[in-house]
């Protein structure tokens, strides 16, 4: 049956009768608590190194031009693979990719930890973030397999995003930690021990079948994809150095723009394409990856702004600065489990993510009334915003992430998966380099017309306006995802989706 817009969405049949017992119910939650250590592997390792940079640069005696390396060769490498990734977990089978993927970044973190040169860092972070390709979408795609019954399904997408939402800001708080108190090697060498435990424990996880019958790998949308994702990324973090108007931005820009657009071209031809636009292109999914790109771009700026404000204005050090974040992340997890876990099935998606985005825009709103001069910055405004937005991450990335996988089938469940983790990680490039830009530019401004005013007072401008255009982002996301998610209620037609069908829901007449 072909599948119109406006007709009803109806869940996958549940496996609990079939599954023959609590054995089968056992593997299931087995199977999300190694996925989602996972997880926290991938997302944490997007923030750890962060804070341990000065550290490693000053040790590999790296110059200021390169550090940025260390950054950006897991940016690239990981957001260029995606797709790729997500091809490969379908066509070996996604607990066998979770392995090799498992025991790939494990390897290459210990070579990052015992780095003896910049290139070897390097080397070995691009390694790490290939390797992280793998395992994110074949991650979420056991995941989606696993978990077919709606509450089931909720509880556990909850508890995945918990991590997810909360890795970035353990991340930072890791990081602070074991470079203050043992060395920035450490924020590499922790991940060998968690990746070696998840990969003992995906030994519990059911086997799934490799999935066949696709004929060849769509090269030409494999190497479009990976040019375009990794030129796009790659302009994001040069726009922070060098500006957004500067020559080398707006080229790769403008070159990773048309390679992109010359991949979707190949895509709606291909007889077997690397990623079907049918993932992407279904309203429901569309606002799916619109929310969490969008929420993306605004958090990661709010982490890096979190950083600076609380180190150079008000005097943390980077532990102190790296545990403040903890009221965000219990936040996020609350948020997660006992809010979008528990109404995952019961609600329309878009009454989880649109009032996240909304709670989150709250956060950022308190913020931007900040000044040099406020007092009690941390109980009046430092506490309610780090609370507000974990809460809002914290509803949006469960509902989003179920609703990005729903009702796919074969090789779609891989495809989706990664377009899932490419969003996440084209905002949060994305974020962390329009918003820094936006910030040192208003400072600079700032001064020029306040030129008796102290640095900080500069600095906290040039946060609240960067932090009120992350506010407007995220009304944007709201609007936008209420648009392409607002469903009226469902009703049954049938036993369930076809092959590669996309979730329904009817439209709001």
């Amino acid at each position: 049956m072909d599948v119109e817009e406006n007709e009803p969405w109806v869940a996958g049949p549940s496996n609990d009768a079939a599954d023959g017992g609590e054995g089968r119910a056992h593997a299931r939650w087995w199977t999300l608590a190694v996925v989602s250590a996972a997880q926290l592997l991938v997302v944490l390792d997007g923030t750890i190194v962060n804070i341990a940079l000065p550290s490693a640069q000053r040790a590999l005696g790296m110059s200021d031009g390169n550090r940025q390396w260390a950054i950006t060769a897991y940016a690239l490498a990981f957001g260029g693979l995606l797709l790729i990734g997500g091809r490969v977990s379908s066509a070996l089978g996604h607990r066998r990719t979770f392995v090799i993927g498992l025991v790939g970044f494990a390897v290459t973190s210990a070579l990052g930890g015992a780095a003896v040169d910049s290139l070897m860092l390097f080397g070995a972070r691009a390694l790490q973030g290939a390797f992280a390709a793998v395992l994110a979408p074949a991650g979420l795609s056991l995941l989606t397999a696993t978990f077919t019954e709606g509450r089931e399904r909720g509880r556990a997408f909850g508890a995945f995003a918990a991590v997810g939402a909360a890795g970035s800001a353990v991340g930072l708080i890791a990081g602070g930690l074991l470079t203050e108190y043992t060395s920035w090697r450490w924020c590499l060498f922790i991940n060998v021990p968690i990746a070696l435990l998840a990969v003992l424990g995906a030994t519990l996880v059911p086997a799934d079948r490799p999935i066949g019958g696709r004929g060849r790998l769509d090269v030409a949308g494999a190497l479009l994809s990976l040019a375009g994702f990794a030129a796009v990324v790659y302009a994001f973090n040069r726009a922070q150095p060098l500006g957004w108007g500067s020559t080398e931005v707006v080229a790769l820009l403008a070159g990773g723009m048309m390679l992109l657009a010359a991949f979707v071209a190949v895509e709606i031809r291909a007889p077997h394409p690397l990623l079907p636009m049918r993932v992407v292109l279904h309203r429901l999914r569309a606002g799916a990856f619109v929310a969490i790109t969008l929420m993306f771009v605004a958090m990661f700026g709010f982490y890096l702004f979190m950083s600076y404000f609380t180190q150079t204005v008000l005097g943390y050090s980077p532990v102190q600065a790296g545990l403040t974040l903890i009221i965000n992340a219990l936040a996020a997890l609350a948020g997660s489990m006992l809010i979008a876990g528990k109404l995952h099935g019961r609600v329309p998606p878009s009454a989880l993510i649109v009032p996240g985005l909304l709670t989150a825009a709250a956060g950022m709103l308190i913020l931007t009334r900040l000044t040099a001069g406020s007092s009690d910055v941390f109980a009046l405004y430092l506490v309610p915003a780090l609370v507000l937005t974990g809460l809002g991450l914290g509803c949006v990335m469960p509902p989003t992430a179920g609703l990005a996988t729903e009702g796919m089938r074969g090789h779609d469940i891989g495809a989706a998966s990664a377009a899932y983790n490419a969003a996440q990680q084209l905002g949060a490039a994305l974020g962390t380099a329009l918003l820094n830009t936006l910030a040192a530019s208003a400072a600079a401004t700032y001064l020029a017309s306040h030129r008796t005013a102290p640095a900080n007072a500069a600095a906290v401008h040039g946060y609240t306006t960067a932090l009120t255009v992350a506010f407007a982002i995220l009304l944007a996301a709201a609007c936008l995802t209420a648009l392409l998610t607002m469903v009226r209620r469902a009703r049954r037609r049938g036993p369930g989706l076809r092959e590669g069908a996309a979730p329904k829901f009817s439209s709001r007449r």
